[in-house]
């Protein structure tokens, strides 16, 4: 993924080196696929079993996107930290060179704090002088490296 980013950067002309990257959602993607998955078995069970697991199934996918799109960040993201940034992209693969950056914050004036909860880490990352904030959740499968990027913005 650093790879990716890497020319990513490079086509958008921007002259960094990123040192980690991750797979990250907006908050409260992972809640709203559970509560979505619910709402859909239950409309589908109407129809029985096969009707449960095609409703369960697309109220999965829906809940994750409705929660995510509250807060005006794409769907899936690829984070990428440099000494002087942190990088948002739109990806909704950790093996293709993503092409939309959603946000670039400097790491002057940028404090992190991290929550874990049971399957995912709460990143938030504000900046002190305007008191805004991006709140992001990576999953803790290895394989998305999203531990990388929280490691990278506490050093």
């Amino acid at each position: 993924m650093v790879e990716l980013l890497q020319r990513a950067l490079e086509h958008h002309g921007i002259d960094d080196r990123i040192e980690a990257a991750g797979q990250f959602y907006p908050r409260g993607h992972t809640g709203g696929m559970f509560v979505g998955g619910l709402a859909g078995a239950d409309a589908g069970g109407v129809l029985g079993a096969a009707g449960d697991a095609v409703g369960a199934a697309a109220g999965t996918l829906a809940g994750g996107t409705v929660a995510g799109g509250y807060s005006g960040l794409p769907d899936t993201m690829l984070i990428g930290v440099s000494d002087t940034a942190v990088y948002g992209f739109a990806g909704a693969s950790r093996r293709k060179e993503p092409t939309k950056l959603a946000f670039r914050i400097p790491r002057e004036g940028l404090t992190t704090k991290v929550h874990q909860r049971l399957n995912v880490r709460v990143l938030e990352l504000i900046h002190e002088d305007s008191d805004s904030r991006i709140e992001l959740e990576g999953n803790r499968l290895p394989v998305t490296h999203s531990k990388d990027v929280i490691q990278a913005l506490s050093v």
